[in-house]
């Protein structure tokens, strides 16, 4: 071997040595944004950094909230997320959401907390335990933001509503009813609503600034999923839904031509209402949990998903 020869591969076993390194942490676990994940349940190589380190999308602990009739920062066909809990109805503007992505929230009884992924554009709650608050972890699976909880630092899957890394791995959470829709139709049927506050306790943040504009409108993804379907376009809005372990897609262009329709998942009777561009799933006289998202998303999470398709004469 020359020289030359053994300074080469001197080299490459240095980078792989840093590579290694950088990858890992201090005590040798394998580690991403700082979070142990040498136990994932899911490939780690699919851990993605999505740019911000931990905590660089700031979650908001604090939420403050004003009337409907106090809110000047809203126009008519801004997007929010609503939810009713305990007679009580919350409005979440998507715009908020998109800057932070995380809100810790409770009521008399009932803590939860509500998620928005901008690059999938999932909108899910979830009711969490007393001592549960959850941040924003700078890393994705499948594009889809990755959470975690302060008190054991675990990675959360949003869209699987499950830990994926760390001491909790393995657990669920329970997905709460949210109906994606634009503030004028929330603010007629929730007319007591409450709206969360501009005031976040951040500064230097202009809400009414989407850093994801033409996003929706481009085919192309900003990271690698793991299963892709050319049916529809990537970024086209579905509901998904999931029962029984069966999950279906309901496309909102099928939704146009069939309106609120009568279906089944799993051999399970539901109704699919649908009006004035929202869905949302009753089933046994009950709202369903249910999320609405890009269509490349629900197929990156579910391949085997059935999709309806309107009846058309």
């Amino acid at each position: 071997m020359s020289i030359c020869q053994s300074k080469v591969g001197m080299r490459d076993s240095f980078l792989l040595v840093l590579a290694f390194a950088l990858a890992n942490g201090a005590d040798g676990a394998v580690s991403r944004n700082g979070f142990d994940v040498s136990n994932a349940s899911i490939p780690i190589a699919e851990i993605r950094r999505g740019g911000p380190p931990k905590d660089g999308i700031p979650a908001i602990v604090r939420p403050l909230y004003l009337s409907a009739k106090e809110v000047d920062y809203l126009a008519e066909d801004d997007a929010v997320l609503g939810i009713q809990i305990e007679g009580l109805a919350k409005a979440f503007p998507v715009k908020i959401l998109t800057r932070h992505e995380v809100v810790n929230d409770w009521t008399q009884q009932q803590r939860f907390v509500m998620t928005y992924c901008p690059l999938c554009g999932s909108g899910m709650a979830f009711a969490i335990k007393d001592n549960q608050a959850f941040g924003v972890s700078g890393l994705l699976y499948n594009s889809d933001v990755l959470l975690y909880d302060f008190a054991t630092q675990s990675l959360w899957s949003q869209i699987l509503g499950e830990a994926i890394a760390g001491p909790l791995v393995g657990q669920k959470l329970v997905q709460l009813p949210v109906l994606h829709t634009i503030w004028s139709q929330w603010r007629e049927n929730n007319p007591d609503t409450l709206v969360l506050s501009t005031d976040t306790g951040y500064s230097g943040y202009s809400y009414d600034k989407d850093p994801y504009a033409g996003y929706e409108r481009r085919k192309r993804l900003a990271f690698p999923v793991n299963h892709k379907d050319k049916r529809f376009h990537p970024k086209a809005w579905v509901l998904g839904v999931t029962l029984g372990g069966h999950h279906k897609a309901y496309p909102f262009a099928e939704l146009e031509l069939s309106g609120s329709v009568n279906d089944e998942i799993g051999g399970e009777p539901i109704r699919v209402r649908y009006e004035n561009g929202a869905a949302w799933v009753e089933h046994e006289g009950e709202i369903l949990a249910t999320t609405r998202l890009y269509w490349f998303s629900w197929y990156a999470f579910h391949p085997d998903t059935e999709v309806f398709s309107a009846a058309v004469p």
